[in-house]
């Protein structure tokens, strides 16, 4: 085992430097100015101003202060904010971002494991026909469209909920569900396709003839053997998460870190970008090394052949 995390640990390092390396020269390539006002800007105080953010220094030289700056946890310095660093603006924007994940996360795999399982349960019925349309559509509408139909008539027609700013637990549900339906159709799909299977297999069978309860069969055996397999979806729950966040919070109007990365983009305000990107890459490879590690426990082979089955 400790060869196995050593070795996915490398992996993640491997991945973080790489996208630090990428994000960081994508940032140069980049057209217009970092400073809002640099059109009124003499060439003195423009020549000030890089020397404040190291502009004035050779691309290598910026490069190595950015790495450097990263393995001691210093994001930088916002060129929007003055004197604001990266980290605080990050570190005071990631609450409301966690949340939402967090809820989104639980509502797509609660829901989506209920609604896969009834559906199994009841295959090659309408129940299973509608639980099926359902997946299709919440994996074919994205979040941003979900978002802004739910903003409108939950919203806005029908009042029941606030459409934007941040208060209360009530200012959280539409936003929650516009993440959350994406990963509740795919986890609605993948439970029912390995209950199907499991529930045709023959131990199911031998737990029947047992006497086993309709309910202690479903419960007991087939649903949860069909959850395992699920750990390795929750890499891409992240993914689905992390990207469709950062427009949904802007739709709502919500003091997240996506947000403040779609206004980061707007204003060419490098170190933010780079910032939040390393933040959402570094979430992705921890949840991708935890789901191998759980995984590795769950199918020892995994820690000898290095890969899944």
């Amino acid at each position: 085992m400790g060869k196995y995390l050593v070795k996915r640990i490398f992996y993640m390092l491997l991945t973080l430097f790489l996208v630090a390396t990428i994000t960081f020269f994508l940032m140069k390539l980049m057209p217009g100015s970092p400073y809002a006002n640099q059109q009124k800007m003499t060439p003195e105080q423009l020549q000030i101003m890089n020397e404040q953010y190291g502009l004035n220094k050779p691309v290598w030289q910026q490069y190595l202060i950015y790495l450097l700056g990263l393995v001691k946890g210093d994001l930088g310095t916002s060129f929007q904010y003055s004197n604001q660093p990266v980290s605080y603006l990050i570190s005071s924007r990631i609450g409301p971002s966690g949340q939402l994940g967090l809820q989104a996360i639980i509502f797509g795999l609660v829901i989506g494991i209920v609604i896969g399982a009834i559906g199994a349960i009841n295959k090659n019925t309408w129940i299973d026909t509608s639980s099926t349309i359902l997946s299709i559509l919440g994996i074919s509408i994205p979040s941003f469209v979900l978002a802004v139909l739910l903003q409108y008539y939950v919203g806005l027609k029908l009042g029941w909920l606030p459409i934007a700013d941040w208060g209360g637990f009530s200012y959280t549900i539409l936003p929650t569900i516009a993440l959350g339906v994406g990963p509740l159709a795919e986890t609605a799909r993948f439970i029912r396709t390995e209950m199907v299977d499991v529930l045709s297999s023959d131990y199911i069978e031998l737990a029947k003839a047992k006497g086993l309860t309709k309910f202690g069969v479903v419960f007991h055996h087939a649903l949860r053997n069909s959850l395992i397999p699920l750990v390795t979806l929750i890499g891409p729950y992240t993914v689905a998460l992390m990207t469709g966040s950062m427009v949904v919070e802007n739709i709502f109007s919500i003091p997240g870190i996506g947000e403040q990365f779609v206004k980061s983009i707007l204003t060419n305000d490098f170190p933010t970008i780079m910032g939040v990107t390393m933040l959402y890459s570094a979430g992705l490879v921890v949840v991708i090394l935890l789901t191998d590690i759980i995984y590795g426990i769950i199918d020892p082979r995994i820690r000898l052949t290095g890969r899944r089955n």
